[in-house]
């Protein structure tokens, strides 16, 4: 399966991943972890060990700091 992950603010990319993989298998090609960012689908935050059911999904990264 070929997904579309948009990284906010950053690049786009194309993600291959098996037909059961979760959102958190389209993080560690892009050397992302899912402590440190958010995955939406249609604008709306998905859980990282959810199956993947779109084609198409955007990162944010989470703020962190003190």
């Amino acid at each position: 399966m070929n997904v579309t992950v948009e990284v906010a603010g950053e690049d786009t990319h194309e993600v291959t991943v098996a037909e059961d993989a979760t959102y958190a298998d389209l993080l560690p090609p892009l050397d992302l972890s899912p402590h440190e960012v958010s995955v939406m689908v249609e604008d709306r935050t998905v859980p990282t060990n959810q199956p993947v059911e779109t084609d198409h999904v955007r990162v944010v990264r989470l703020i962190k700091g003190g």
